[in-house]
């Protein structure tokens, strides 16, 4: 079993390995992992596996949680290995500390983490703890350092993502919720999507508006207009 033939079954269902790392002494993971493999979307598959998928059309809560809780402990049991979520506590996993042990995923600019093939785009759907230690690539070089104009860092209409500011979530939502929020609304963040590797991942927007109309659903009852509710089934990318 290698990690390409692991990759390979992933993306299959609309995922990819999007890192992986042998723990060490003192790293938060399964007890008897030996390797830990991180699993996110594959673009553009990802999104048509989740619309067809009954979790979709159910109309029940937390659609994209559940058909990535049924599809990755599928994977997981196939690979013989522990499937752990990002919902999964509290304790919550860490799932920021194991992409930075991944050598796949960096500090950006903005804050937020960037990923060497998905960009500011990355986002984790679960992960897989196995007992063996395999074979894993050579970590990726940053690429922020190797971008000029560094675009994302000045992108957020309303400086709510900067550098060297921490996140202001209250300044985002309150801009989403305008008129003038409809393209970061309907298309995903403009701080993400200015990213140069993220404009070369096709997602699509649907996917786009659907983590967006979750992020709107955090703010407190009454504060959004409900025609700017935009959904009630998302979940942040």
């Amino acid at each position: 079993m290698s990690l390409a033939a692991l990759d390979r079954d992933a993306r299959a269902t609309g995922l990819a390995i999007r890192g992986a790392f042998h723990p060490a002494p003192g790293d938060t993971v399964p007890e008897g992992t030996g390797t830990l493999i991180l699993l996110g979307p594959d673009e553009p598959g990802f999104w048509p596996e989740v619309r067809r998928s009954p979790e979709y059309d159910d109309d029940a809560p937390h659609p994209l949680d559940r058909w990535s809780r049924r599809v990755i402990g599928a994977l997981a049991a196939r690979w013989g290995g522990v499937a752990v979520f990002p919902a999964d506590g509290p304790p919550w996993p860490p799932f920021l500390s194991w992409a930075a042990r991944s050598g796949q995923a960096f500090p950006s600019p903005i804050g937020l983490y960037v990923h060497a093939e998905a960009g500011l785009w990355i986002s984790y759907r679960g992960a897989v703890a196995l007992p063996g230690c395999l074979e894993l690539p050579q970590p990726s070089a940053p690429p922020c350092p190797a971008c000029a104009r560094k675009p994302c860092a000045s992108a957020c209409p309303v400086g709510a993502l900067g550098t060297g500011a921490p996140y202001d979530t209250a300044r985002c939502q309150s801009y989403l919720r305008s008129e003038a929020g409809r393209d970061c609304r309907e298309r995903g963040c403009l701080a993400r999507r200015a990213c140069p590797i993220s404009a070369g991942v096709p997602r699509q927007d649907e996917q786009s508006a659907f983590h967006m109309a979750a992020f709107m659903e955090d703010w407190p009852t009454g504060t959004a207009p409900e025609t700017d509710r935009a959904g009630k089934n998302g979940e942040p990318a």
